[in-house]
């Protein structure tokens, strides 16, 4: 390995390459996988990255992309075998330009997602896309996993926020697609293999992506129901109403919210009394806010008298509204506190999901009476986490954990019933590398066998993730 290094730091400088203290960068969030790298190497510049890439290529090094390192799927975390090298973006960290008037913002693939959210904002424009690790997770990371998050609804998923890309290729070769067109029918899109290709088929360097005008008001609300099927009715009265307006709707069930309000004591529900299911909900507008007021009230009154809904409150002012979205941005942190759960990101047609909630939970508590679902997530874009916490009376947290593959078989077979998908926004990583053998079919594997063994045919790059 000393030869090996002293190549990379000659390219990277000595402080950049780093051969001991590998914890941040060989586990994963939820500590369920622990690597052991060749070594970890980060580059400054695209330049640099490539440089590394092609060193690796030459000697048929394996690469571990790494952004973030937030994934939940473990797609960037290096295997045990010491043989890889996990190759962080996270010097990569510039905003390199913001045009206000393509609406646009050119980043490299290091910086942080919360901060472009604010170098968005400082330049009166929105770059919407949120999720709960956006004050650690890299953009980089987000566009190699599609993420979603809350505004899918509105803006839709990583995928249609991004207008161009720079990539460095397996064999260190440096593709840089950083256009910011709006039309370019010049041929395949490439920029799509990339996106939610979990560093498989290259490492992403920078990109382009679109902006959008800072909406001038928003109104959030927390809405009290008595089941997911009224949570479907009211997304269609909230769209019918309000139009695209309706930017986020999340479904939190009782449960869910009785686990934030236990393990954060200071959050406190919205609603003076509890019910089933919860809906909370962010409305937009570029108009006045006294306007939007009116307009929101109006509809939630009016699902209100129509039976929809059982209760509502209306955030009064911005800090209000921020309060109600601690409640959901806590969901996942109040699971790791109240133990180990098994948790699923799937995605169902939205008209179906009442009946996919109602399917999975009678199936697991027939072969597991007492056992307790929390389901949560994006509704309005059919995207729910459907987790599974451990019955008390006959599991401990850790003989639950065995249950693993049995239970994610159950829900995702009925997943496969209603036409869905096993990861919405998540990915497939190293832990659902196996399960999807079973759930998409043998022409749509061998196809995506085909693009990596075009790209990269010495499969170095990430190898054993997704495929």
């Amino acid at each position: 390995m000393s030869d090996f290094a002293t190549r990379l730091r000659a390219i990277v400088g000595d402080a950049h390459v780093i051969t001991s203290d590998f914890a941040p960068y060989a586990n994963d969030w939820r500590k369920k996988y622990f690597g052991k790298p060749l070594l970890v190497v980060k580059p400054g510049t695209p330049e640099e990255v490539a440089a590394v890439v092609k060193l690796c290529a030459d000697t048929r090094t394996p690469i571990v992309p790494q952004a973030g390192n937030t994934g939940l799927v473990g797609g960037g975390v290096p295997d045990e075998s010491g043989h890889e090298v996990v190759v962080s973006v996270a010097r990569l960290n510039k905003v390199l330009e913001v045009d206000t008037i393509n609406n646009t913002m050119t980043v490299e693939a290091g910086c942080i997602l919360q901060t472009l959210q604010e170098t968005a904002a400082a330049h009166d424009r929105l770059f919407p896309l949120s999720l709960a690790a956006e004050g650690s997770c890299r953009i980089g990371g987000n566009i190699s996993t599609n993420a979603g998050g809350v505004q899918v609804l509105r803006y839709g998923n990583t995928r249609e926020l991004v207008m161009g890309l720079q990539v460095v290729l397996p064999s260190g070769e440096l593709w840089n697609g950083l256009r910011g067109l709006r039309k370019d029918n010049t041929g395949y899109d490439l920029k799509h293999l990339f996106i939610g290709a979990e560093g498989t088929l290259g490492v992403i360097t920078a990109v382009v992506l679109k902006l959008f005008p800072m909406p001038r008001s928003t109104q959030t609300a927390f809405i009290g129901l008595e089941s997911p099927q009224k949570a479907l009715e009211l997304l269609s009265h909230m769209k019918g109403a309000l139009g695209d307006r309706l930017t986020a709707f999340e479904l939190i069930s009782d449960f869910g919210l009785s686990l934030v309000t236990k393990h954060f004591p200071q959050l406190k529900a919205p609603l003076p009394q509890t019910y089933p299911w919860f809906v909370l909900t962010d409305i937009a507008d570029s108009r006045d806010a006294a306007v939007l007021a009116e307009e929101v009230e109006a509809a939630l009154g009016d699902a209100l008298e129509k039976e929809i809904i059982l209760d509502c409150a209306i955030a009064k002012n911005q800090t209000e509204g921020k309060r109600m979205w601690e409640m959901r941005e806590n969901m996942t942190e109040s699971q790791v506190h109240e133990g180990r759960n098994i948790k699923h990101d799937v995605s169902i047609p939205i008209s179906r999901m009442a009946d996919f909630i109602t399917a999975a939970d009678a199936a697991l508590v027939k072969v597991y009476p007492g056992v307790r679902p929390i389901s949560f997530g994006h509704v309005g874009d059919g995207n729910l986490h459907y987790n599974i916490a451990h019955p008390l009376d006959k599991f401990t947290e850790e003989s639950w954990m065995h249950e693993w593959e049995k239970v994610n078989l159950i829900v995702h077979d009925i997943v496969a019933t209603f036409n869905g998908s096993i990861s919405a926004e998540h990915g497939i990583g190293q832990l659902k590398r196996e399960e999807i053998k079973r759930y998409k079919a043998p022409l749509e594997l061998a196809v995506m066998r085909s693009i990596k063994a075009a790209l990269d045919p010495q499969n170095i790059m990430n190898p054993g993730k997704v495929l």
